[in-house]
Formats: C-alpha cells, structure tokens, sequence
C-alpha cells in the first residue's frame, strides 16, 4: 500500500498538470503575458521591447497562432493577446477572439513598435514585455512555466500580486514533491487511487484530446501525418499513432479547439492520452481502466521530463510516446516489471530526437514516438528487451530514466543553442 502522502501528491501533480490550452503553449504564454501588459497599462501600447529565453523564441518561430488568420511568430502572439485583453483566460486566452479581431490584430501591428531580443539565462522559459503607452511604462515578466508570472509592474508600483497564479498546489497546502514519482509506485497508484477526484480532470484530458485528433483526421490540417497513415491502413497500433499525429496535426497549424496539456505541453498531453484511449475503446475496456491506464501514461511522462525540464533540445514527444506504451501495456494487465521493462526498450530506441521548435513535423515525430512506445511493448511481450550497458540503457529503469535527464539537460545544452542559432540564422 502506498502512503497517504505519495497518493496525496500523484493525485495534486496530476491536477496541476492536466490544465487546457488553446494553441500551442509558447505562443499562448507570450500572449497571457500581452494581456496582462495592455490591462496594467489600460490601452494598448505604442512600443514594446520583448525579451526571451532561446527555448521559447524556437517554438514560437515556425508555429501558427489561433484565432489570428494564419499568423504566426512572437509578434503576432503578442498582438493577438493584446486584443484579448483577458488575462483571466490564462492558456486559453484567444478563445475569445473572433474573425472580427483579426483587423485590430493588424491595425495592432501597424501602430506597434514591436522589438524582439534573446535573453542569455540559465532558465530554459523566461520571457518579458515592456510597454510603453503615453507616459506610462509597464513591465510583464514570467518565468518557468507557462502561467508563472514573477513580476509585474505600472510604473513603481508592484502589482505582481494580483496576476500571481493560485494553483490547485496551493489551494491544496500539499506543494507536490516531484521527486516522489518512480515507476513502482505509479503503478501502484493507478491501481489503488480512489478515481472520484481525478475522474473529472482525466475524462477531460480524453474529451479534448479525442476532439482535436478527430479534427486532424477529417479538415485539412499541416502536412496531414494522420490521415497518410491511416489511408495506408494497418492494425491498431498503425490508428492509435495516426489520431495522436492527427491532433498535433490540427494544433501546430492552429485550429481553434483546446487540449489538455501535461508537463506544459499540448503535444505531450496528445501524446500520452490519444493512443491510451484509442486503445481502450477498441480492447473493449471500461472507463475505470481505460483512466488507470491514462494515469499511468501521464505520471510515466511527468516523471521523465521532471530531470529534463519544460524545454530542451530533447523532443518531449518522445517521454509522452514512452509514457503511452507503458499506459498501453498497462492496460494489457502489465505491472511494474512489465511496464519498467517496456519504458527502458522504448526509451533506448529514439531518445535523443531534437526539438526544433513547434512546427507541422511535429506530428511526425508524435508518430513516431508512439510507435516506440508501442515497440517497447511489443518486445517485452516477446521476450525481448535491451540491457543495461546498451548505450544509455542502465540497469533499474530510474536509473535508465536518471540518464535521459542528463542526456537531455546536460548533453544536449550545446544542441540546443545551435539549433537555436540555425533557426535564426545566426
């Protein structure tokens, strides 16, 4: 039996985690941090001078922005949260937006000095705005997660509190020790919980998430990864990786439809859920199962990106892929020896892909790591699996799990500022 406390935190890190988000969460966050700057301000501003982390200017560069008529870039996420004007949206703060606001987002534009600069900063997410409007000066700064605000300010005056997030971590007074999470003990969780308090949060990770995947399957969405695969035909593992392509399909080219992001991603929340309930519908499963297979997908993805930190140059992608083949063998009654096995052979197969920023190829990759996922599995179930001292492979899977951490955090840090400067032409 688990104690009360690790049920405690499993169950407030997934309710922290699972959050919905219009677009794709870099653009969104500059926007939030937009809304923010125009409210303090109380107009819209005639200049403003942007700063960001490396990481965030990479995945907002090639992605399009909701609810803006095909934009896409800092400028325009800027823009379009500036005509919102509803920071009380958060990630979803272009919902409101309609056709119509497309010209102010133009005439925005127009009248806006916009200056972009790149912040030299041990944070991998850090952003902030300054606006000018008249006489007056405001300043907009967030840093490590998406909602983070750290400082705001109209002139002298501190008015950081009042945009400060209160989380479902605070609200409960059990900050969430993230070192807690091991696969052993996911497992022992998903078995366990009791689902009344997380049903809701995990039904609405698979409403949302179905829905965009459907879209991507049927409108004309990116490079359309979902529907090639699907018209190749082929098994369920072949659907369960075209609808969570599908979904990145539809999200990286902007379509207005929320998902619900984990480890702060929309892509990764696509990831670890599509192919878990794809899975469950057509082995006939009961929605208790299908969620304890989904809390296993999650927490497995949670843990792995917890040493590898909201961005990198490692493709998150690939820790959800990892984290849906263990929630599928999971839900083929798998435990912890069965799951730990699978997540090490699917992490030894594609660990190390890039993150080159959000983009239409990012829904080949979700393919591609669901398809490790799947394969990690699928060699377990065969009797095969890869050994400690196979490359990153180490014995004990949070060992295995230890090393992509620093594969990701410490290996990959000159990848990442040099595929940085390839996007931008330095």
């Amino acid at each position: 039996m688990l104690s009360s406390l690790t049920k405690s935190t499993y169950e407030t890190i997934l309710k922290a985690e699972l959050r919905p988000a219009m677009g794709c969460t870099e653009p969104i966050a500059i926007a939030y941090a937009a809304s923010i700057l125009g409210e303090v301000l109380g107009e819209w501003p005639s200049e403003i001078s942007a700063l960001f982390s490396g990481n965030i200017i990479k995945n907002v560069k090639s992605v399009i922005v909701p609810a803006t008529g095909g934009r896409h870039g800092i400028e325009a996420a800027i823009a379009a949260g500036l005509v919102s004007g509803r920071p009380d949206k958060k990630l979803e703060v272009l919902t409101v937006l309609t056709s119509e606001d497309e010209e102010k987002i133009d005439e925005l534009l127009a009248s806006c000095t916009i200056s972009i600069g790149k912040m030299n900063v041990g944070c991998s997410f850090e952003l902030e705005l300054c606006g000018k409007a008249g006489d007056k000066c405001a300043v907009v700064k967030i840093s490590g997660a998406h909602t983070g605000v750290t400082l705001v300010k109209l002139g002298e005056t501190d008015l950081t509190e009042k945009y400060t997030e209160t989380t479902i971590v605070e609200v409960s007074g059990n900050a969430p020790d993230l070192t807690l999470l091991n696969v052993e003990d996911i497992i022992k969780f998903a078995d366990e919980t009791d689902l009344t308090a997380l049903r809701p949060y995990l039904l609405r990770q698979i409403e949302l998430n179905m829905a965009i995947a459907e879209e991507g399957l049927t409108g004309k969405w990116g490079a359309q990864i979902g529907k090639v695969m699907l018209s190749m035909g082929g098994d369920l593992s072949r659907r369960a990786r075209a609808y969570a392509a599908a979904g990145s399909d539809a999200r990286m080219s902007g379509c207005e439809m929320p998902v619900c992001i984990i480890s702060g991603s929309g892509n990764q929340g696509i990831t670890a859920s599509v192919p878990v309930a794809v899975y469950a519908r057509e082995m006939g499963k009961s929605e208790d199962e299908m969620l304890r297979a989904l809390i296993v997908s999650d927490l497995i993805t949670i843990h792995q990106k917890t040493g590898i930190g909201t961005l990198s140059a490692y493709c998150g992608a690939i820790s959800a892929g990892v984290g849906a083949g263990a929630g599928i063998c999971y839900l083929h009654g798998g435990k912890f020896r069965e799951v730990a096995h699978t997540l090490v052979n699917s992490v030894a197969i594609l660990s190390g892909t890039i993150c080159d920023g959000a983009k239409a190829s990012c829904a080949a990759k979700i393919a591609m790591a669901v398809e490790a996922g799947i394969m990690g599995y699928e060699m377990w179930k065969s009797g095969s699996q890869f050994h400690g001292g196979d490359g990153i492979v180490e014995k004990g899977v949070e060992n295995t799990i230890r090393n992509v951490g620093r594969l990701a955090k410490e290996g990959m840090s000159d990848t990442d500022r040099e595929i940085i400067e390839i996007m931008l032409g330095i």
